[in-house]
């Protein structure tokens, strides 16, 4: 046997061998390679219908934000999706059993009540309509509404209107306790939007079931800053509607950061404009939401 075939037929036994190492080196490299999961956050997400769902009926805005892994909602009065106080008994429940349904939760009515006004027959009607949506709220299968305050008359001192809104709010939260709801105060409206106001207004309103909407304004940045501004409401903030996420000019990632280290583990909401794709907007969204976070 000539000496290259001895050394071909030595290495036979060797091959299957160097096989096996090759093929396993490729498996790990492969679980390697494997796109890792995503972190759970602590936050729930969700979406306001106001404004980029405006113009979808019920079933789609549910439809939607299950694809894109959204988990609740806040419906906005006043549009498309028809959940106002006109609804009668059955369609009250109706509306109740599509969420019940799906894996979406209705998280609230996002109505435009506000409590700034002067006039006293006109608080007294805001407040009586107030009322009936935290009732719909209720038979629907909501946890609350949203408010505002939404301006402070120039005719009037400025601590007697935050003490007037503070004082509505403290009225309609007993009235929700009753009702199993949470009265959710956006930060909001021409100098009402600054969060020591806010805080004016919350600390006339001391009831468990009132709250601050944190509301990502430009105007959180003011005065001694982000930090400071969340200070003063943090104990109080039950829901946070955020706008489109890759605004430069807002510190998105420390009101996470102080939101996750507070403890809170409410829904932050997106408030974002109208797409000819809002679904894939929704899915974008989602991705920096979780960006943001630090979890992808």
């Amino acid at each position: 046997m000539s000496s290259s075939r001895r050394e071909f037929l030595g290495i036979l036994p060797v091959a299957p061998l160097i096989g096996a190492v090759f093929g396993a080196n490729l498996t790990r490299g492969r679980a390697a390679e494997a796109p890792p999961k995503v972190a759970q956050s602590p936050l729930k997400l969700g979406l306001v219908s106001y404004n980029l769902a405006k113009d979808w009926d019920l079933p789609t805005v549910i439809r939607n934000c299950a694809a894109a892994k959204f988990d609740g909602v806040e419906l906005r009065t006043t549009h498309q999706h028809g959940v106002e106080v006109f609804l009668n008994r059955e369609q009250r429940a109706e509306v109740r059993k599509q969420f019940a349904d799906s894996p979406v939760e209705l998280m609230g009515l996002g109505s435009t009540f506000d409590y700034h006004t002067p006039d006293p027959a006109k608080l007294r009607a805001d407040l009586a309509a107030t009322r009936e949506y935290i009732v719909l709220a209720q038979e629907v299968g909501a946890t609350g509404i949203k408010v505002r305050p939404n301006g402070l008359p120039k005719e009037v001192p400025v601590e007697k209107t935050l003490e007037q809104i503070g004082a509505s709010l403290l009225e309609l939260g007993r009235f929700a306790q009753d009702h199993g709801q949470m009265i959710r105060l956006e930060v909001h409206g021409s100098g009402t939007s600054l969060l020591p106001h806010i805080k004016t207004i919350m600390d006339h309103a001391r009831h468990p079931n009132v709250g601050v909407c944190w509301n990502s304004n430009p105007t959180d940045l003011e005065g001694a800053g982000l930090d400071a501004n969340f200070e003063l409401v943090k104990d109080r903030i039950v829901s946070v509607h955020l706008r489109d996420l890759f605004l430069e000019e807002y510190p998105w990632r420390r009101l996470f950061a102080h939101l996750t280290a507070w403890g809170f583990r409410g829904y932050t909401l997106a408030e974002i404009p109208e797409s000819t794709d809002g679904l894939r907007v929704m899915k974008y969204f989602r991705g920096l939401w979780l960006a943001q976070q630090g979890l992808i």
